[in-house]
């Protein structure tokens, strides 16, 4: 596992401690921040990124090299990520770490402009943890979000969040939402 682009291309990452966490494949992350860049309407230094069930933090990582003002990374064991951000030590104000259940989170501290998430396949948690997103102020108004599920699992899009796209990536699906809170579906 490595860091694929910017100012840190290269850099190798720690590999999850536990065979529950599994990384986005790198070329399927490649492949998103190739969309995430013709997307983006300013560079990446005006967003702050929001990377939930993070594991090992690859793809906030990414990000953070990439330019991305902030990156905050959220998962209930935040050992991998505590190794992984380790490794950059001249980046540690843009980093957040965020040690929660993601379906028990608390009031953001700040709401963040993009999302990435990567729940584990199958167990139902990604529609319930974008409800608690929303509900805890942890996103902007407008914020792209990509969620990653496998790709025969079926997401119920919650009502605060506007269906964009999605694409395939071998067994993974990723769903683009617009979190847009007051507005319906």
């Amino acid at each position: 596992m490595r860091i694929i682009a910017g100012h840190y291309r290269g850099k190798k990452l720690f590999s999850p401690e536990s065979d529950k966490v599994r990384p986005t494949a790198d070329r399927a992350r490649e492949a998103l921040f190739n969309i995430l860049n013709s997307s983006l309407e300013k560079d990446w230094g005006s967003y702050k990124l929001l990377d939930v069930f993070a594991g090992t933090g690859a793809f906030g990582l990414e990000a953070l090299s990439r330019g991305a003002a902030e990156v905050g990374l959220i998962d209930a064991d935040t050992r991998s990520l505590m190794k992984n951000t380790a490794l950059f030590p001249a980046e540690k104000s843009r980093i957040k770490i965020y040690r929660h259940d993601v379906l028990a989170l608390p009031q953001a501290p700040e709401a963040y402009d993009l999302l990435f998430m990567d729940a584990p396949y199958n167990r139902g948690l990604s529609a319930p943890a974008l409800q608690a997103l929303a509900e805890k102020g942890w996103l902007k108004p407008g914020a792209l979000c990509l969620v990653e599920v496998e790709k025969a699992e079926q997401l119920q899009v919650p009502a605060c969040y506007i269906f964009l796209k999605e694409r395939i990536y071998g067994l993974a699906k990723v769903i683009f939402l617009e979190y847009a809170p007051g507005e319906n579906k």
